[in-house]
């Protein structure tokens, strides 16, 4: 005869091994999610910003004198759509590291103010694209697709034609910060002056 109370059976017949088990894979495996839940988060907030890209850019003095072909573009931190492309910039500098220099002018640094000038810079994100003697192949304005930009680097680095030459996307407005003082010398001044 058995020693055991009734109730006891009752208590160990409810919790046999079967549901244990299912209750520690049930919490593991809740674990795991929490830590791949903050794992993405901390992913996500470390991606690219236009500071990081800033200070990893190739200054401008050398790009032009490296013999490498060079990206340059022209942004703000204040521009929506730089911020919206600066992981796919980060993406391309790393595909293309040692080939290509990627340089970034801030266009609120009026430092910059020739550069913008001579590109004509009047909507941000601006791209220009150099070849390895520092002359400029083509221009693209406003948000790209990392494709794009993907095929015009290749060619870049190969000396070919740019595949997309002349490419216009959506833009930040922008104004330059000091209007050129002698209108005479600027090739944008439709003066008066009578071409025979």
């Amino acid at each position: 005869m058995s020693t055991e109370s009734p109730a006891n059976s009752k208590e160990k017949s409810e919790f046999p091994v079967g549901p244990r088990l299912r209750n520690f894979l049930v919490a593991i495996v809740a674990i795991a999610l929490s830590v791949a839940l903050v794992l993405g988060l901390r992913t996500e907030t470390t991606s690219a910003s236009l500071t990081q890209l800033d200070e990893q850019s190739t200054p401008l003095e050398v790009a032009l004198t490296n013999d490498k072909p060079s990206f340059v573009e022209f942004y703000a931190n204040w521009c929506t759509v730089c911020q919206k492309m600066a992981p796919d910039i980060a993406q391309l500098e790393q595909q293309y590291v040692g080939k290509v220099n990627f340089v970034m002018l801030n266009v609120d640094n009026t430092k910059w103010l020739p550069e913008m000038l001579k590109y004509r810079v009047d909507g941000i994100p601006h791209f220009v694209y150099l070849s390895k003697d520092g002359e400029p192949i083509t221009q693209a304005i406003g948000d790209q697709p990392r494709t794009v930009m993907a095929s015009n680097l290749e060619a870049l680095v190969a000396g070919a034609p740019l595949p997309y030459a002349q490419a216009s996307g959506k833009v930040s407005q922008f104004s330059t910060p000091v209007a050129p003082t002698n209108t005479q010398d600027d090739p944008r001044s439709h003066g008066s002056q009578v071409v025979n």
